[in-house]
């Protein structure tokens, strides 16, 4: 996996992960409030923004000459990604009214998410 992967997801996480904060609380902060979601839209972003600022880590590593860009660091960075947008992503729509089977949705995201990490620990110990 190129670096410049892992660098382009974490600028599309990070600058969209900002918007939807600043969305969150300025433009849909009464709709949340009133639904009694706003909470779990902050969950949504923090989660977007902490693998945001990983994936740019992760880049950075997976840059540097010595850095083993395997199939652990690939699928780390795969992993974050679609984690990152399924278990926010079905966060934003709950906390929107969307439909109520997402919320087993949602833990898929945190399992991908977790097994990025996993897999990130691995490939670091593999290089």
């Amino acid at each position: 996996m190129q670096h410049r992967v892992a660098l382009a997801l974490a600028g599309i996480l990070g600058a969209t992960g900002v918007a939807m904060g600043a969305f969150g609380a300025h433009a849909l902060r009464a709709t949340l409030e009133a639904a009694g979601t706003r909470s779990a839209w902050e969950t949504g972003v923090s989660f977007q923004l902490v693998h945001a600022v990983a994936l740019l880590g992760f880049a950075g590593w997976l840059r540097a000459p010595a850095a083993a860009a395997g199939g652990c660091a690939a699928w780390a960075v795969r992993l974050w990604a679609a984690g990152t947008v399924v278990f926010s992503g079905s966060l934003y729509a709950l906390a929107l009214g969307g439909p109520r089977w997402l919320g087993p949705v949602t833990p898929l995201g945190g399992t991908a998410l977790i097994a990025g990490w996993v897999l990130a620990a691995a490939a670091a110990l593999a290089a």
